[in-house]
């Protein structure tokens, strides 16, 4: 409103704009409307004229007309068709009359009989007449016309007429539109003429014209005043205007605008820079001894008239100190780039190597890591010792250092020997001049500096008290040293990657620890037994020592264990976790225990494990441990297998297919309190049977169901031998560092032939055992083992013996002829011998000292229903 109101004023600019094209709109429309009206009726009174002709003409023309004004009652016949006329004509009359102007018709009949009012003198000679007269019924519009015989006689004369009532009425309804559109356009006009003038008067903002006036020159002087020359410019690369401080920056003649930019003396960059017209934005231009920064736009953005406007400013101080600035906001850039991109590994050359990269080439042109070799390997520096070149990154590849990898010692005198005895950097402004590091290869000295470096830093790699090694920053293109602000940048840079280095030699020193533990652990070898055909793989994580492990261990009967364990987490605790529960595996199998029995042995065990650790703090308890146990008997190819928490096993059958026997799965170990369940396996000889740990099948990424149907396909391509498939399954993973640890074992059943298992029934009797000798001794000679004859008989007999007086029917021996000559003995009872040594007095009790000395080895396995004494013996070294 306030606005609005400072447009009507009239006293600023926009007012007296807005005043001036609202009367010039009123008159406008006054005169469109006056002009409407005199058109309006013009065009009325000569459709009038053309109307009353047209009827006029057209009646006297009508068929009928010539025969009724001959016959005898001429009014009788044209009255009723003249006033059908005049109604659809929509004219006043239709008349007519004799030669003599004596009327026939008439819309008023009193009329007919009389004198036609009107000129009919032109009818009579046959041309038509059109006329304004004063008639009996008013001013009107009338024409006459002949009515000629066909040889050109007029015998009549017809008149229609329009009264000019009638013409000035239809003038009149139209008035009021005239006027109505006349307002209507007046109103847009004035909207229009305030929408300009509110926006004249944004532009202007309410300014009269002698304040206008004043501000142009005002703007005048401070154009000149300002300390940033301005130009302008037309499309052709005219000078326009130049203020005084653009004349002094480029040095511009009285006598510039006006003249063409070419003409101005510029130097070439500066004149196609002006005269192009092209965008720019502070780009930097010296003139002279001046840095000039200039923009330039066009004078019209959006292109539709070419020119530009070029704005100047000297920014050769403001350069020198940005200059300084930007150099300060990228060394602590650079110090943030090495806190966050030093160190995201824990290795010891990776990081120094990840050092060497980020300061070239941000901060010198060659960078070189030495470390000490006991570094590498984890361990504690060794002053005397040699280094080696540990990283190296530069702008070039064929720069005279040391190569990587070079072992070597600096002497006292060169800056990287300084640095290391005194722990402090040392600057070497100007190389050449420095003679005490030419000591260290002069020839390769001399190859550095006519390289062209020219400028060094050393700083040693401390880590409290230590000096891990050193580093050495060269540089070659930048002409100007290092200084002490450079120095000090270098200290903070290797204070920072020191700390990241040895915490990458600590965590060496503690994963060569734990891989050395945990490969003491694990089996070296696998023992020797006919039982199944064995291939394993172990691949420790990249992240560090786990804890899966596996083992294969022998038992009584041919019979051999497969077991296969993981321990949560990694580092030197999963490691020797691991190691006591594959020591308490060995010592529960020799009990020959099921594995169900044996994994509830092993679960009570990890419990125990775990309160005697919860009591102390610094040790973590065990988290998780999973295990399977498995059981082969190659007499009877039956396999019996239990698991605590593990994934499934998987079997390869004969003809390639793969399945995951369906094994109950127990709570892992250390929960306790659920018993763990048994399931048994009929082996068809030459089937596979493949144990692992739960890092060959699950990642981070996928489920374990996308791990098993992998190796499935794994399985079902691999070769028919353990090592193949190892080398299949291992294969199939997808690529990348291992994120746990793997554990994998390929089983190929064997199966014991029939011919190598003898077994016989013994009734309770003393006097069979003598037939069982005598049946021992044949079949000891058809298998060709005469030579254990004696010690068999002996076995066999005690053992025997021994059942009948303490165990109870039925009783059954079997022998089985593998790696080893096996005799069992089994009962019923479930009474277990135990070995005495009897005294001289004694009657008996040396029966189990007799088997003892005879064989190998001998013991006691419990079945379901009773118990089985079995001893091994050697073979002969001919067989």
């Amino acid at each position: 409103m306030a606005g609005l109101r400072s447009v009507l004023s009239g006293r600023s600019v926009a007012g007296q704009v807005f005043v001036l094209l609202l009367v010039m709109v009123l008159l406008l429309v006054v005169a469109a409307v006056v002009a409407l009206v005199l058109q309006v009726q013009r065009d009325s009174t000569q459709e009038a004229r053309n109307r009353s002709l047209a009827v006029a003409e057209t009646f006297a023309n009508a068929p009928g007309t010539i025969e009724a004004l001959n016959s005898p009652d001429p009014t009788a016949v044209l009255q009723p068709r003249a006033e059908a006329a005049r109604e659809r004509s929509h004219v006043d009359f239709v008349v007519v009359m004799n030669t003599d102007g004596i009327r026939y018709t008439h819309p008023r009949p009193d009329r007919i009989g009389k004198q036609f009012v009107g000129t009919v003198e032109p009818a009579l000679r046959g041309e038509p007449v059109v006329e304004e007269i004063e008639g009996t019924i008013g001013r009107l519009v009338q024409a006459v016309v002949p009515v000629e015989e066909p040889d050109g006689t007029v015998v009549g004369l017809v008149s229609a007429g329009i009264t000019l009532e009638n013409v000035g009425g239809a003038t009149e309804a139209q008035l009021p539109l005239v006027l109505g559109a006349a307002l209507a356009a007046l109103a847009l006009a004035t909207v229009g003429a305030a929408l300009i003038s509110r926006r004249l008067l944004h532009q202007t903002h309410g300014l009269g014209p002698h304040e206008m006036t004043r501000m142009y020159e005002h703007h005048d002087a401070v154009l000149h005043a300002v300390r940033e020359g301005v130009m302008i410019l037309d499309g052709d690369g005219t000078l326009l205007l130049a203020n005084d401080e653009a004349h002094r920056l480029f040095s511009l003649p009285e006598d510039a605008e006006g003249r063409h930019v070419r003409d101005q003396g510029l130097d070439p960059a500066t004149t196609e820079l002006l005269s192009s017209g092209r965008v720019a934005t502070d780009e930097v231009l010296p003139v002279g001894d001046r840095l000039l920064a200039v923009n330039q736009r066009p004078t019209d953005p959006a292109g539709r008239h070419r020119g530009s406007v070029t704005t100047v400013r000297d920014t050769t101080e403001l350069r020198a100190l940005s200059g300084r600035a930007e150099e300060s906001r990228e060394r602590l850039n650079m110090l943030y780039d090495a806190g966050v991109g030093i160190g995201t590994s824990l290795d010891v050359a990776r990081t120094a190597q990840e050092l060497s990269d980020l300061a070239v080439p941000r901060f010198a042109d060659f960078v070189t890591v030495d470390l000490f070799e006991s570094v590498l390997a984890g361990g504690q520096p060794d002053a005397a010792a040699a280094l080696r070149r540990t990283a190296w990154a530069g702008i070039a590849d064929d720069a005279p250092l040391y190569p990587k990898h070079h072992q070597f010692r600096f002497v006292e005198s060169s800056p990287q020997g300084r640095s290391l005895a005194t722990g402090r950097a040392v600057l070497e402004p100007r190389l050449e001049e420095a003679p005490g590091w030419q000591a260290q290869d002069k020839e390769r000295s001399a190859q550095i500096v006519e390289y062209g470096v020219h400028s060094l830093i050393t700083v040693p790699l401390r880590a409290g008290a230590l000096v891990l090694g050193v580093v050495s920053f060269w540089r070659t293109r930048k002409p100007e040293p290092f200084d002490e602000e450079e120095l000090a940048l270098a200290e903070e840079l290797v204070a920072r990657a020191a700390v990241s280095i040895d915490n990458a030699r600590r965590y060496t020193r503690e994963h060569s620890m734990a891989v050395t533990l945990q490969r003491s652990l694990l089996p070296r070898t696998l023992p020797e037994q006919n039982a199944l055909e064995i291939a394993y793989r172990y691949l420790p994580a990249q992240a560090g020592v786990g804890g899966d492990w596996f083992d294969v261990l022998p038992l009584s009967g041919a019979r051999v264990a497969l077991v296969v364990g993981d321990v949560v987490g990694h580092g030197l605790h999963a490691a020797a976790t691991m190691g006591r529960l594959r020591t308490a595996v060995h010592n529960f199998s020799a009990l020959d225990l099921p594995p169900g029995e044996l994994l509830a042995l092993l679960d009570e065990l990890v419990g125990r494990i775990d309160q005697d650790e919860a009591q102390d703090e610094h040790v973590a308890p065990v988290i998780g441990a999973t295990c399977l146990y498995a059981v082969y008997d190659p007499v009877s190819r039956r396999c019996a297998l239990a698991r605590a928490g593990h994934p499934p096993p998987a079997l390869v059958r004969p003809d390639g297919q793969v399945e995951f026997p369906d094994v109950p799965v127990g709570p892992p170990l250390g929960l306790g309190g659920l018993p763990f369940e048994s399931a048994e396996l009929e082996l068809p000889e030459g089937s596979r049977l493949v144990l692992y740990t739960d890092g060959l099948v699950e990642d981070r990424e996928h489920d374990i169901d996308v791990g098993l149907e992998r190796l499935r396909e794994a399985l079902a391509g691999a070769g028919k031998s353990p090592e193949e498939t190892c080398r299949a399954v291992l294969e199939s993973r997808p690529p990348g560092k291992a994120a746990d640890d793997i554990a994998l074992i390929v089983a190929r059943a064997r199966a014991l032939p029939a011919g190598r298992i003898a077994e016989w029934p013994v009734p309770s009797d003393p006097a069979a055992v003598g037939e069982l000798r005598a049946a021992v001794v044949r079949k000891l000679a058809e298998w060709g083992l005469q030579e254990l004859s004696f010690g068999t008989e002996l076995i066999l007999s005690e053992l025997v013996t021994n059942a009948m007086r303490h165990g109870a029917p039925p009783i059954q021996v079997r022998m089985l002829y593998e790696r080893h000559l096996i005799c069992e003995v089994y009962d019923s009872s479930s009474t277990a011998p135990h070995l005495r040594y009897a005294t001289m007095t004694d009657e008996g009790g040396r029966g189990l000292f007799l088997v003892a000395q005879l064989a190998e080895r001998w013991g006691t396995r419990y079945l379901p229903a009773g118990k089985v004494i079995w001893a091994e013996q050697n073979l002969p070294p001919d067989v």
